[in-house]
């Protein structure tokens, strides 16, 4: 169970904007779209702009600020997602905090050797798995791009593994209309009609522009298909601070804003009340290097303020979280996850993704989603703050042990011993019992409990007749890719 669904009122948050610094950004994101202008190669979305008001001259729009606010009132403030078994499992909105992996990455680490490689379908499938049985991740993504499948049709296959895998809701991607038909199609399969899957829908579609201030075609028309089929999407930003985006952590949360606000703006245009997630992926690029950074504190500063403009638009927030710049599960990757975990959760983000990258999002890691999973659980605790009442305040108890005595054996201490937390992973054993253990690290422990949840986690399967046909949709799909 994630934090914020049973956090108190006083659980700990905190706020890296000030009102007059949300008001700045709002501004300068409706100067940008109002003055500056988005180029958009899509003639439906260019049109749906012009009726309502936007200045359009070639493909190059300018959108005014009262367009785009009303779309934001229109917009939902809360998108709820199902699991495959068609039970609600996400509530996007208000400080309620989701997590889950990434996606698309084309390494892997092998949970065997330890050695880095390209990701295979397989490994779709192990993570998507994996997640299935941790108790404090709430969505998949594919997590790796399968080599050994082509690459035009290899989404499809990444949405039946993750399918056959787990019951959790996912997040995936298309890679173009015709994918978001087909991918629509194996979701309508597997529950039961177009119309139960708008209903009750398990997936959400992600979809970007290209920064700065690029609307494809391919992006848009994904984009208008998810809104008029009442698909629920993430629309948001995705940059370089100082490549696609300006250097400074303000121009780039304005320009994020400003872009994730024009696409939410269009989804509203086609139909109003479509069910859109903002956010944005400020990532700092290291000057030394010229390398995005995943573990960069600007990068966790800036997640936090788009949190913050999303709440102030009343809308979901997309986010990140369990990332790391390390090569592998180590240290420095274990140090990220944690800071990630805490930051992602004080700033009251809604749908976390990216559990398990390392290597600046180049590699996936079973090892860091393992042990992501469990800083998600112990700061989930730290959220639910402190019970003050008369039990838990315990004078009467403090009374009956009297001065001198223990509460051990006491009936209170009993009744209450669930109230601390109790790790899975780390290690709170005296020293001799440690060494008598093995001496195991916490990577020792991350990488058997891989291993163990690989070789004995079941997934709840899928029905066999619904299995063969999304079999036979990817099979096809591949064939006439041959």
């Amino acid at each position: 169970m994630t934090a914020t669904e049973t956090a108190a009122p006083w659980a700990p948050a905190f706020q890296i904007l000030t009102p007059d610094q949300i008001e700045a950004i709002h501004d300068a994101s409706m100067r940008i779209l109002g003055q500056t202008g988005v180029r958009i190669y899509e003639p439906e979305a260019i049109a749906l702009l012009r009726d309502a008001g936007a200045t359009v001259v070639g493909d190059l729009v300018t959108i005014p600020a009262s367009l785009v606010e009303w779309a934001v009132g229109v917009a939902p403030d809360n998108v709820t997602i199902h699991d495959r078994m068609g039970k609600e499992a996400m509530q996007l909105g208000g400080r309620r905090t989701y997590f889950g992996t990434g996606s698309d990455t084309p390494n892997t680490i092998d949970p065997r050797t330890g050695k880095r490689r390209q990701a295979t379908l397989a490994d779709v499938g192990n993570f998507a798995r994996l997640c299935d049985a941790l108790d404090h991740l709430d969505f998949v993504m594919c997590m790796g791009i399968a080599s050994d499948k082509p690459s035009s049709v290899a989404e499809l296959f990444h949405f039946r593994e993750m399918l056959k895998n787990t019951t959790k809701p996912m997040v995936y991607t298309a890679l173009d209309l015709e994918a978001a038909n087909k991918l629509l199609e194996m979701a309508s399969i597997v529950s039961g009609s177009e119309e139960q899957f708008r209903q009750r829908p398990f997936g959400i579609m992600y979809l970007e522009p290209v920064s700065p201030l690029g609307f494809a075609a391919e992006v848009m028309q994904k984009l208008l298909f998810c809104a008029e089929h009442g698909i629920p999407c993430i629309f948001m930003s995705g940059m370089l601070c100082g490549g696609t985006g300006p250097v400074t952590q303000a121009g780039s949360l304005a320009l994020a804003n400003a872009e994730s606000l024009a696409g939410i703006t269009i989804a509203q245009l086609k139909r109003e009340g479509a069910p859109v997630v903002s956010g944005g992926g400020i990532i700092g690029m290291d000057m030394r290097t010229a390398i995005s950074s995943y573990s960069s504190p600007e990068f966790m500063l800036t997640m936090a303020a788009l949190s913050e403009m999303a709440e102030h638009y009343g809308l979901p927030a997309y986010g990140y979280a369990g990332c790391s710049d390390a090569k592998s599960f180590d240290e420095q990757a274990a140090a990220d996850a944690a800071l990630w975990v805490m930051a992602a959760q004080l700033s009251g983000s809604n749908l976390v993704h990216d559990v398990g990258f390392v290597e600046s999002g180049l590699t996936s890691s079973l090892d860091q989603i393992v042990f992501t999973n469990e800083m998600v659980s112990k700061c989930s605790r730290i959220l639910e703050g402190i019970d003050v009442d008369e039990e838990s305040l315990a004078v009467d108890v403090t009374g009956e042990v009297g001065p001198g005595g223990s509460f051990l054996f006491h009936k209170h201490t009993r009744n209450h011993k669930s109230d601390n937390w109790r790790p899975d992973l780390e290690d709170r054993t005296t020293h001799g019992a440690w060494v008598a253990q093995g001496s195991n690290t916490m990577r020792d422990r991350v990488r058997a409990r891989v291993l163990e949840l690989l070789d004995m986690h079941v997934p709840e399967p899928l029905p066999k007749d619904v299995d063969a046909r999304l079999t036979a949709l990817v099979t096809s799909a591949e064939a006439g890719e041959a």
